[in-house]
């Protein structure tokens, strides 16, 4: 059993102050589907990679990082190219995408995933961008009924046009997921109401549970039946917090697979006590990502480690 992971492959360059960057190879689905496979589940990678030399770059990271990628496509459009600077109060993000080989993905046929999938990601940036959006939405269409859907928005306001049609757009996306990731930051730019309110709202449309990352304060699961749980995240001294949200979107996943859970029928059989201990299990994954520079996510023996010792 294992995952795959549709959306954009991006190189993203990191402010070292003025105007000095240092590249990585990127992408929240991407860094979500790498830190599954480091902590022990098979992962693949769906998205149309550019022949550039960044495109070149990308490929050979998903498959240093054992990710299936017989559904990787190729193209001679450009890489799309992501600039981060950290502030004191988050991340800015500036994004180089239009025309960019990932955003152009629209296969045909759609790809076919193995029998053995268990849980299908989507999300991100690549739900902004046409003709990749109806692509992503039509193949998660096209899986949702046997698959384990994961919903991750990962919200970035400096490329959408319209946050008002997107909030309407997310609205659309919640009926093809099970479950919906949110970091605060997304939570608050696709609020209209009062939070509790709207979290209730979107469960009412599809999502067994609405897991919700707080940054160091750890997360909050929200299920169907009113249910609030807490999950703290372990103390750790932060070097980097880019990838900590893809990490715990992929602990979460490594964590349902652990316990057998491969189907959407299979989430009602969790107890308020397992998605205690998942939330947690996610949490602890995302801080260790922390502790590092870049996207770079835990091992599933580091993760041992440090689960014993909380």
């Amino acid at each position: 059993m294992g995952s795959f992971h549709i959306g954009e492959a991006v190189i993203d360059f990191a402010s070292t102050g003025d105007l000095r960057f240092q590249g990585s190879c990127g992408g929240s689905p991407l860094n979500t589907a790498i830190a599954v496979a480091r902590l022990g589940q098979p992962a693949g990678y769906i998205t149309q990679l550019s022949t550039d030399l960044f495109g070149q770059r990308l490929r050979r990271h998903i498959e240093e990082n054992g990710l299936d990628t017989r559904h990787l496509l190729s193209h001679d459009a450009p890489t799309t190219l992501a600039f981060v600077e950290h502030g004191p109060t988050g991340n800015r993000y500036q994004f180089l995408a239009n025309g960019s080989a990932d955003f152009l993905y629209a296969p045909d046929p759609l790809p076919e995933l193995p029998a053995d999938t268990a849980v299908l990601q989507f999300g991100s940036v690549s739900l902004v961008f046409e003709p990749s959006a109806s692509s992503v939405e039509r193949l998660v269409r096209a899986h949702r009924e046997r698959l384990i859907v994961v919903f991750d928005p990962n919200v970035r306001p400096t490329v959408i046009p319209d946050m008002g049609r997107y909030r309407q757009r997310f609205r659309g996306w919640l009926p093809l997921c099970h479950l919906l990731k949110l970091s605060d930051e997304d939570a608050t730019l696709l609020a209209t109401g009062p939070l509790d309110e709207q979290i209730a709202g979107w469960l009412a449309q599809g999502p067994a549970a609405v897991l919700l990352t707080l940054g160091a304060g750890g997360a909050r699961v929200y299920l169907r039946d009113g249910s609030v749980l807490n999950a703290s995240s372990p103390k750790v001294t932060v070097v980097d917090t880019v990838g900590a949200g893809d990490t715990f979107t992929a602990g979460m996943m490594v964590a349902l697979m652990e316990r057998g859970i491969t189907q959407p029928h299979a989430l009602t059989t969790l107890s308020h006590g397992d998605w205690a201990d998942i939330a947690r299990f996610a949490c602890t994954a995302a801080a260790l990502c922390c502790t590092r520079a870049g996207a770079a996510p835990p091992t599933r023996t580091e993760l041992a480690k440090a689960l014993s010792a909380t």
